[in-house]
């Protein structure tokens, strides 16, 4: 029975310390980081690397965003595997996979830009951050199973 317990222990240990280890985080300088004398306007761009021909990268306006279509057809997606899409103008970009059904899958991007001398932008309805998304589940999921470990003990 004490054999149990501490295994139980240590499994809520674990859950508690990886478990919201799972969002990404996004370095914003890259190695010189936050901070003065640095032109982030130069680093504003997002890098896209996926397998050609597998995968694409398309810029699309919100409703086509929603819909996961690209109906520009003077659009043409970006496909070298390694897209590099710089974020010079302000405003919400969306940026989705054409591929099959690759987008309503959830291969899909928005992006809000924002300039130093005017207010945010709105995101797209119904987007939300990917980060902050994952680091909520992961979250919700650490405290779900450490609960269920905690009522494990008692019940044990």
């Amino acid at each position: 029975m004490a054999s149990s317990r501490v295994s139980l222990i240590m499994i809520l240990v674990a859950v508690t310390v990886i478990v919201p280890c799972l969002c990404t985080d996004y370095m914003v300088g890259d190695d010189v980081g936050w901070r003065l004398g640095v032109d982030y306007s130069a680093w504003a761009c997002w890098l896209f690397k996926y397998y050609p021909g597998a995968h694409n990268v398309v810029e699309v306006n919100e409703t086509d965003y929603r819909n996961c279509v690209s109906s520009n057809v003077s659009t043409i997606p970006l496909t070298s595997g390694v897209d590099v899409v710089h974020l010079m103008t302000p405003g919400t970009k969306g940026y989705i996979c054409s591929i099959g059904e690759h987008c309503a899958a959830g291969m899909k991007l928005a992006i809000t830009v924002s300039s130093s001398n005017s207010p945010n932008p709105a995101p797209f309805p119904g987007s939300s951050s990917p980060t902050s998304a994952a680091h909520e589940v992961s979250l919700l999921i650490s405290w779900v199973l450490m609960i269920v470990v905690m009522l494990a003990m008692i019940m044990v």
